[in-house]
């Protein structure tokens, strides 16, 4: 502990004073973007809008505006045209054509949806550089979202812990220099009814102090039987200009979601047959899980001079997921009974994030720097409570039965709670040596301390802690103006969670990547192309205690492996198209491990995935402000369990159609069908019990008006 904290302190002692005698480099402006209160510039930022869907420059893989094409990692920007012009509801719609990116499990349709990327489940979440995975959080709303980026390879030397496959950054939605309202209403042919407000503009004649408010409700039906849902939204935000070098900005996101605790369809290796995609086996009476996830983040930029900025701030979240729900045990010998349970749920967590950067730009020796200093402080608590039944409560997965009396709930099995506190500093120095070759270096040293308190007797309690240095280094060569050819070598580490036979914590995971590729602006540079090839190793996974005969425990010995190659494109290949999608072909797999199989694949990850969406919007004649588009998204099969005996589920290909009409510059019509031709699939797996199915051909209209 004393080390991390000298390290924090030495870290913090890099300012302006300190590079007095260097030759300094002429900077304008604040280096973080996000609260640019005019919303438009004659050139990109990293978190400004971006006009269509080629993305030039982003934050989220350095915390410094840096150019995409010298950044050494791979990463796909997700733009606002295009969740607007695909009709996005949800965070995990708008990630369907980033290129490699899958789903996992969706924990019941709660929103919390983990998703595949380059062969590991990650479900690393981040608004504006602050995580907002913490618990069971709601999917942030597509209104909401300026431009959401996707990080493949470990992002834990600026984060902290977290999975290796890739972490994904939403920058949401800034005000606008003028005032503005827009309404939108979505609808589809499956019940699902859609209500938003987006409005923006100044509160002062200045322009200093401005908003932006979103707003959505949404509910209905769905394509599975008898599960309703309920999503209220809302999400200030009020950027103030206090003088011409200090900006603050405070950013709301309150959001409640009321959906049935729906784990899918049921994939025993006993029962005979799939039942249909729209059984569901709950019970309509049973009611919802109500999930509650409040946001509130504080930022501040401060120019210190024309060639350092000092900022950072502090995110608040607190939220509940409680209600009664029912859950699969197992299959009766006639193949087709279902063993179920009932049961309650509150789980409570909360979560503070500090950080304060310090970025500044010199040069030295001949060299062009961008230093980026940081320190952080996170505190996170977590509470829960599951009460189960235990008497027989069964249905049938073919022909559920509703209605039946629930029974009793008789035993507790999780009455527990847990703090987990992490501090942290890091450096990284992107270093222009000549005009071609640049360098990016920097290393993060964070102390993690982990609690458990359980209430549950028979349970141990336990305590971890650890220290962790997570390096990264990578560099990029500029062969010609618009190719370049990068390799970037990164570390991981994430705590685990839960306790050894003997008591006290496990080791964290740690994991390692090394991965090269090029960046290739095409097609005079209106074809962003990126390619890469890489290798992620992970270590101290949970695998079964080999001295436990009740293969209960579990001992931080496993290690998986994954390899592959993805390719990604973005560009407006002209004023009337644009093209967003990628391939990937992955294979990721157990490399060591007490009970399973060296070589068993990893679950929910597809060998190959492809996704490509194509939109033409005509610029003259009568028929200008249409625009027609297709998407294809291709998923190999994918194994639902790591495991020896896992269940397979198919690949499988979807094709989606969609036509928008702008009829003037104040409405916009759209209209979407989505699986056109009604492909039946599953989208992920869960625990080699659950599949959850995608879901059937599906008609979606919506009407946007600007006031």
């Amino acid at each position: 502990m004393r080390r991390t904290l000298v390290s924090i302190c030495v870290l913090q002692a890099f300012s302006p004073l300190s590079w007095a005698e260097v030759e300094p480099v002429e900077k304008t402006g604040i280096e973080l973007q996000a609260t640019n209160i005019t919303g438009t510039a004659d050139y990109e930022t990293a978190q400004g809008p971006v006009q269509g869907y080629r993305a030039t420059r982003s934050a989220s893989a350095t915390r410094t505006d840096t150019s995409i094409h010298e950044t050494p990692q791979s990463i796909s920007v997700v733009t606002k045209d295009a969740v607007e012009d695909i009709g996005a509801t949800r965070l995990q719609d708008a990630l369907d054509y980033a290129g490699g990116v899958g789903r996992a499990n969706n924990f019941g349709g709660q929103g919390l949806t983990t998703f595949t990327v380059r062969g590991f489940t990650t479900g690393e979440f981040y608004r504006n550089g602050f995580p907002i995975n913490r618990g069971y959080p709601n999917m942030p709303d597509a209104n909401t979202i300026e431009r959401l980026e996707v990080l493949r390879g470990p992002a834990t030397m600026l984060y902290g812990r977290g999975d290796p496959g890739g972490t994904f950054n939403v920058v949401s939605k800034q005000p606008l220099p003028e005032s503005t309202v827009t309404l939108g209403s979505q609808l589809n042919d499956q019940g699902m009814k859609r209500g938003t407000l987006d409005a923006s503009g100044p509160l002062d004649e200045e322009g200093r102090l401005a908003y932006r408010l979103n707003v959505v409700g949404e509910g209905g039906d769905t394509f599975r039987d008898h599960v309703e849902t309920e999503r209220y939204g809302v999400t200030p935000v009020i950027t103030w200009q206090a003088t011409d070098a200090t900006k603050v900005i405070f950013e709301g996101d309150f959001m409640r979601n009321n959906h049935p605790l729906d784990r899918g369809l049921t994939r025993f290796a006993t029962q005979k047959g799939t039942a249909s995609r729209d059984t569901f086996w709950g019970d309509k009476d049973v009611g919802k899980l109500h999930n509650d996830n409040n946001m509130a983040q504080l930022r501040f930029e401060h120019l210190l001079n024309d060639n350092w900025t000092l900022g950072g701030g502090f995110q608040w979240l607190d939220g509940t997921l409680k209600g009664n729900a029912i859950e699969a045990n197992s299959l009766a010998a006639d193949g087709h009974t279902l063993n179920r349970n009932f049961n309650y749920r509150k789980l409570e967590w909360t979560d503070k994030d500090t950080q304060l950067n310090l970025t500044g730009h010199f040069a030295t020796g001949g060299f062009e720097h961008t230093l980026l200093t940081g320190v952080e402080f996170e505190d996170y608590d977590y509470k829960s409570i599951i009460q189960r039944s235990a008497a027989a409560y069964t249905s049938d997965i073919f022909n559920p039965v509703y209605g039946k009396p629930r029974p009793a709930l008789v035993s507790t099995p999780t009455h527990d709670k847990e703090n987990l506190k992490t501090y942290a500093a890091f450096v990284q120095d992107q270093v222009a040596l000549t005009e071609r070759l640049k360098v990016l270096a920097g290393a993060r040293f964070e102390r993690f301390e982990h609690q458990y308190e359980s209430y549950v007797p028979g349970t141990k309690n336990w305590e971890a802690s650890d220290n962790a240095v997570t390096p990264r280094v990578g560099v990029t060569y500029d062969l010609t103006d618009s190719l370049a050819v990068y390799a970037d070598g990164a570390r991981s580490f994430k705590p685990n969670t839960g306790a050894a036979r003997t008591g006290e914590g496990f080791e964290p995971e740690k994991g390692k990547s090394y991965e090269m590729g090029i960046k290739w602006e095409a097609l005079d540079h209106q074809l962003s192309v990126d390619a890469a090839i890489y290798q992620i190793d992970k270590k101290n996974v949970l695998t079964t205690d080999p001295a436990d005969p009740t293969a209960t425990f579990k001992v931080a010995a496993g290690q998986v492996r994954s390899r592959g190659f993805d390719l990604n494109v973005a560009g407006n290949l002209t004023p009337e198209w644009r093209v967003i999608g990628g391939y990937a072909y992955v294979d990721a797999e157990v490399t060591k491990d007490n009970t399973i199989r060296v070589g068993s694949r990893l679950a929910n990850i597809p060998r190959n995935s492809f996704s490509l969406l194509n939109v033409y919007e005509f610029q003259d004649g009568s028929l200008k402000g249409l625009g027609l588009g297709a998407g294809v998204k291709y998923v190999d099969e994918r194994v639902g369990q790591t495991s020896n005996t896992p269940f397979t589920m198919d690949a499988y290909t979807v094709v989606d159609l969609l036509g928008y009409y702008k009829v003037n510059e104040k409405v916009r019509l759209n209209l979407d069908v989505k699986n056109l031709f009604n492909r039946e699939y599953e989208e992920g797996a869960f625990g080699n019990i659950y599949a959850y199915p995608g879901a059937p051909r599906t008609v979606q209209m919506g009407i946007s008006y600007t006031l």
